[in-house]
């Protein structure tokens, strides 16, 4: 008989390729995980996974079972959803983590209708950016993210999650009042090609959509500084450090008097925004009116 705790581990395993890391996204010891795994092979009669220099991956065997573990694993978040709902399921915590545009955006807004409509749960709120908020909701450290696409994100079919979107925005280019593009009624990204650039750290769901809206107009941006609070991208540009893409929402509430925020011609880069939970937790009764008030929030 197969433990499903075990299938956790396998699939932590699967998703972080080292079992230190998978521990401690686990909050288990190594050799606990390593135990377990054994254990699961010891079940199988199979070798599941093979340790290397780079870190650990299934072997065919452990591939089948992991196909076999997201089918498991979702059809027990079911399950406890329907015996939540049947034991009423009215009150209770949720976790929800977002990136800090995403809180004030939609969560925030979310907490507000939840204590009218659904004020039997509470909601904790950790922000987190939309690379670390989903091994977060695959991990079970927390149970909602609200995450932005970005490239080797899980696509919207994966079978560990589901997906909830919620809105989508553009990217404003912002430069130094002095700028020579300060007085253009849209910005052409390719006249921007020279300039010293301001962005997200590698790693940053916005860093890619950056970059991916430069390279589609034909360079690479020559990035001199880095920070992921937008807040210090403006400064910078306000001291004339370099130019700029920004999401619309974080422009909102800033000091914008030394810079000058124009729309990009042309297709202007966008993030899209959603929100995501363990594939059949989408159900459960403390889970599903979180992501209806998200949804509503999003909508305004």
């Amino acid at each position: 008989m197969i433990e499903a705790r075990r299938l956790h581990i396998l699939r932590a395993v699967a998703d972080h390729r080292t079992v230190t890391a998978a521990a401690a996204a686990l909050y288990l010891t190594p050799s606990a995980v390593s135990q377990q795994l054994t254990a699961l092979e010891q079940e199988t009669g199979h070798r599941l996974v093979e340790r290397g220099a780079k870190g650990v991956r299934l072997t065919p065997a452990g591939e089948i079972l992991l196909g076999h573990t997201n089918v498991v694993l979702a059809q027990l978040e079911r399950a406890e959803a329907e015996l939540a709902a049947y034991g009423s399921g009215e009150a209770g915590t949720v976790t929800v983590a977002a990136f800090a545009t995403g809180i004030a955006q939609v969560v925030a807004p979310a907490l507000a209708r939840l204590a009218t409509t659904a004020p039997g749960i509470r909601i904790r709120v950790r922000d987190a950016e939309g690379d670390a908020s989903l091994p977060m909701v695959l991990d079970r450290q927390v149970d909602v993210a609200v995450a932005v696409e970005y490239r080797g994100a899980p696509s919207a079919d994966d079978p560990r999650l589901t997906h909830v979107p919620l809105y989508a925005e553009p990217f404003d280019a912002v430069v130094p009042v002095g700028h020579r593009l300060a007085d253009s009624a849209e910005v052409p990204l390719a006249e921007l090609a020279k300039d010293s650039w301001i962005g997200p750290y590698p790693g940053n769901p916005c860093h890619d959509v950056v970059v991916l809206a430069c390279e589609s107009a034909g360079f690479q941006p020559r990035l001199e500084h880095s920070s992921d609070d937008f807040r210090a991208v403006v400064a910078l540009a306000s001291a004339d450090a370099g130019v700029a893409l920004v999401p619309r929402s974080a422009l909102r509430g800033m000091d914008l008097s030394d810079v000058v925020v124009r729309p990009v011609d042309g297709v202007a880069p966008t993030r899209r925004v959603f929100a995501a939970v363990r594939r059949g937790a989408e159900g459960h009764p403390l889970i599903r009116p979180v992501l209806a008030a998200l949804g509503g929030a999003a909508r305004g």
